[in-house]
């Protein structure tokens, strides 16, 4: 797909794992700190294709090791708007694992990144090729970005420092649908960018029901169905209401039926025991039920001790995702 890169590049390799064994380093994860931003910028604010690292590159980094791992990108075009941006930084969960080696997981403040051995050995020896191949993909497959530059951070102290920043925004962000609610909408929208991972996966974000993930919300789908409407986000007419409380709706039915090929026939969109909307794996939180005390239980993914019925998160979210 791109000679110039020492590593393929194909949907072919989403879905990959870097297992353990196989990992030359580990960047950011649940052991580690950082993060993926995107943000919306002047089109003469951008130097196309610039690439700026703060902090050691992979050719000083030491097999086994472990470092904190931030990417920022800035994108500009005539119709780029902040309402996008989210649904483009999402994308980056989508290209970098097109790349062959590269391992991305989860999403915003829970990126987890591996790299393997192979791809050191065949040649990978900067984060500026993961970056000019990541943001090759972002302007071929997405053409609304005219420009885009990308800031990768490997330094501990300025990950933190743009860590804080970047939490802002994501904030801002949840902030705008609070206010908006389902009875007020006629259409949602669908996600399926995880079916790399999860192929029977069907995502569906409305007013009160943000991704699971947690990185895009019922704004950014609209905004992603508008400038890419044959892409992985798109809209869903509700249909008829056939269940208020739990959120069951006949057009969100029909879509799950024809995007898990037939593995789901129903879904409640706000069911925690009948019907539950289907599961990748980049979740923030899993939630169990007690049958001592007729409860709900909820774990995040950053607490690694065990939950009342015995089990981590890890365990949970292994059963869990789809």
């Amino acid at each position: 797909m791109a000679n110039e890169f020492p590593f393929e590049i194909s949907p072919m390799f989403e879905g990959e794992r870097v297992r353990k064994d196989d990992m030359f380093v580990e960047l950011a994860g649940p052991k580690s700190r950082g993060f993926e931003l995107v943000r919306a910028a002047g089109i003469d604010e951008i130097e196309d294709g610039k690439f700026t690292l703060i902090g050691p590159d992979i050719s000083a980094m030491k097999e086994g090791s472990r470092y904190p791992y931030a990417m920022i990108y800035r994108i500009a075009g005539k119709l780029v708007e902040p309402d996008l941006e989210a649904i483009v930084e999402r994308r980056n969960h989508d290209f970098q694992n097109y790349i062959q080696g590269y391992m991305h997981l989860n999403q915003r403040y829970d990126v987890w990144v591996r790299i393997n051995k192979d791809a050191i050995k065949k040649g990978l020896k900067s984060f500026e090729q993961i970056a000019k191949a990541t943001m090759m993909l972002f302007k071929n497959e997405l053409p609304f970005i005219e420009k885009i530059d990308a800031t990768y951070i490997t330094d501990p102290e300025e990950v933190e420092k743009q860590r804080a920043e970047a939490l802002k925004v994501y904030d801002a962000r949840d902030a705008r649908t609070r206010g908006l609610h389902d009875e007020d909408v006629d259409v949602f929208y669908g996600c399926t960018l995880c079916q790399s991972f999860a192929p029977t996966n069907v995502c569906i974000v409305t007013p009160d029901r943000i991704s699971l993930c947690g990185a895009i919300n019922w704004f950014d789908g609209r905004a992603a169905a508008k400038v890419d409407p044959e892409g992985p986000q798109f809209a869903i007419p509700k249909g008829e209401i056939i269940d208020k409380e739990g959120g069951e709706y006949s057009g969100v039915n029909e879509k799950a039926v024809a995007l898990s090929g037939g593995e789901y026939s129903r879904i409640k969109i706000h069911s925690f025991f009948e019907y539950p909307h289907t599961s990748c794996g980049c979740f923030e939180v899993v939630g169990f039920y007690i049958p001592e005390v007729d409860g709900i239980g909820w774990v995040d993914r950053d607490y690694t001790g065990a939950t009342p019925n015995g089990l981590a998160f890890s365990t949970m979210a292994g059963q869990t995702g789809g």
